[in-house]
């Protein structure tokens, strides 16, 4: 059994910046912190624990998939170094990503017809829009197991669309991520493994190795 997993990268990102500003008293809830715009913009990732966290062992396909940095930015050279593939668009003249979602679907689609066993592969989406549930349910109606793991605040259909939701939340007073994915990559059981502290300091879009999953 393989696990193929899509990753949008920006969407963990920010909706995490949202997560942290919550957690740290920036905002009352995160529904404020959406419509109000509140990040807490000192919030990283350990993309090698993303990759534990989502992946598991038996790899498939991993893509992380993003926006294309400057030339000098090291991010996309310690995503792959931890075992993910890297997909970047090119950004519009305004700086805004696009195509990302796109790009997902379509890779998605395209390897559960050439690369995928619905009898023996699942799908991990990394990823909460609400523009992704048609393409899920169609996976699901033929046969795979879709897994969506992100933040709570994801979108309620594709919430309710998809075979399991995984929350990435942290519990907060433990700091523990109370979800691991088994080798065998066919439930999610609760386990005190993954260390959840976010690493305060200067803004930089840089996901550090050194800081933890969650918050």
């Amino acid at each position: 059994m393989a696990n193929y997993v899509y990753v949008d990268n920006s969407n963990v990102w920010i909706e995490g910046m949202r997560v942290s500003a919550v957690a740290h008293g920036a905002a009352p809830d995160i529904y404020t912190a959406m419509q109000n715009h509140i990040l807490d913009q000192s919030w990283r990732i350990d993309i090698g624990r993303l990759f534990e966290f989502a992946v598991g062992d038996d790899v498939g396909r991993a893509i992380l998939y993003g926006s294309r940095p400057p030339e000098n930015d090291s991010l996309w050279n310690r995503v792959k170094q931890v075992g993910f593939e890297v997909h970047v668009q090119d950004r519009t003249v305004a700086n805004r990503e696009r195509g990302v979602d796109e790009a997902i679907i379509t890779d998605m689609l395209d390897d559960s017809h050439q690369l995928m066993d619905p009898a023996t592969d699942e799908i991990t989406l990394v990823a909460g829009d609400g523009g992704y549930m048609h393409p899920v349910t169609r996976l699901i109606q033929r046969g795979f197991k879709v897994d969506v793991v992100f933040w709570d605040q994801a979108a309620r259909d594709l919430k309710d669309c998809c075979s399991n939701f995984i929350s990435l939340r942290a519990e907060k007073r433990t700091g523990i991520i109370p979800w691991y994915r088994n080798t065998a990559h066919t439930c999610k059981c609760t386990l005190r493994l993954l260390c959840a502290t976010a690493m305060r300091g200067s803004f930089d879009p840089v996901w550090h190795r050194s800081a933890c999953i969650l918050l």
